[in-house]
């Protein structure tokens, strides 16, 4: 295949339609269940949904990747399987995975099919990667966003597969497959349930002062003035005061968008085979206006031409965009 796949976030149907129609290579989604790790109320396709949806893909050359990226509970399995038995009787291109008991009945029952190994199983290394390629028969790795690009150009070197990489939307740093946070609070599992910050659990105060609060599970996860735009709460974007600081702050990591529009030709020198939007909680504006851009700008370096990227700045998490480990240019 060559480089520079675009692959973009379809939350629901008609995401996914304006995904296909800005120029989407290819589309992830998932089912409305636990077998995805965006399982929220309003999202998501069910299996008749999903049937329009491939067809309405394909017949405009664009794939359809279907998430079944979450952990099957202790005798929970059954429902992971039924997923997987419906996206290959729909005939989706890909499964994104991250379970390994997942990942082999897909392989012994859907071989037909191929497997993309989600970045929820954080497989950094060529060992783990080469681990999934030889046991399950992965075709593609979505790499963790705390690579450099030295880094993904040396691991390309030493594994069978092709290399997938976040080029915008949450920069998240939890180790993606392994956090808690949201259990803690709320006894759901980001990565079992699929959901983090579930929506019934979240609330917003609005303060005498006119300040407003966000609550998860009746805990504050921050305020904000009244003249600050009141963000989705959760743990792990939250501001805090500690025994050590008087003032509230950002105890694990800032609101900040990933943008490498202007590494993408790096990448592409790297060895990355496909870039990633996220986004599949976003709107139709939000899909329409990212995927047209990186569309516009994959296709200026595939034509030799300088990439004008256009200022997503507007559609960006908290108003902030960093290139983060990517933009490192020494091997750690």
């Amino acid at each position: 295949m060559s480089l520079a796949e675009l692959i973009c976030p379809a939350g629901t149907p008609a995401a996914l339609r304006t995904a296909v129609d800005a120029g989407a290579d290819a589309v992830y989604c998932g089912f409305q269940d636990a077998t995805n790790a965006r399982n929220f109320p309003g999202l998501n396709f069910t299996p008749e949904e999903l049937a329009a949806a491939v067809a309405y893909a394909h017949a405009r050359g664009t794939k359809v990747l279907l998430a079944l990226n979450t952990y099957p509970p202790a005798g929970k399995v059954d429902l992971w399987r039924q997923a997987a038995d419906i996206g290959a009787r729909l005939g989706v291109d890909a499964f994104i995975v991250a379970d390994m008991g997942v990942a082999d009945y897909i392989a012994r029952t859907h071989p037909q099919v191929r497997l993309h190994l989600s970045v929820q199983a954080a497989a950094s290394s060529p060992e783990a990667i080469r681990y999934y390629c030889e046991n399950f028969g992965v075709k593609r790795v979505v790499l963790p966003r705390i690579l450099t690009i030295p880094e993904i150009r040396q691991i390309r070197t030493e594994i069978p597969c092709e290399i997938e990489t976040f080029i915008f939307g949450n920069h998240g740093l939890m180790v993606e497959g392994r956090c808690s946070l949201t259990n803690y609070l709320t006894g759901q599992s980001t990565n079992m349930d699929g959901v983090c910050s579930p929506a019934s659990d979240v609330e917003y105060r609005r303060e005498a002062d006119g300040s407003m609060s966000s609550q998860l599970a009746g805990f504050t996860i921050d305020c904000f003035g009244p003249e600050e735009k009141a963000g989705y709460p959760t743990i792990c974007k939250g501001r805090y005061r500690t025994d050590h600081r008087e003032d509230a702050y950002y105890a694990f990591e800032e609101p900040i968008s990933l943008n490498l529009s202007r590494l993408l030709p790096e990448l592409i020198d790297a060895g990355v085979h496909a870039f990633k939007i996220e986004g599949r909680q976003r709107s139709k504006s939000y899909v329409r206006g990212v995927v047209s851009a990186f569309r516009k700008a994959v296709d200026d370096i595939r034509a030799g031409r300088q990439a004008d990227i256009a200022d997503l700045v507007a559609l960006t998490e908290g108003q902030k965009q960093t290139q983060g480990a990517f933009e490192t240019k020494k091997w750690r």
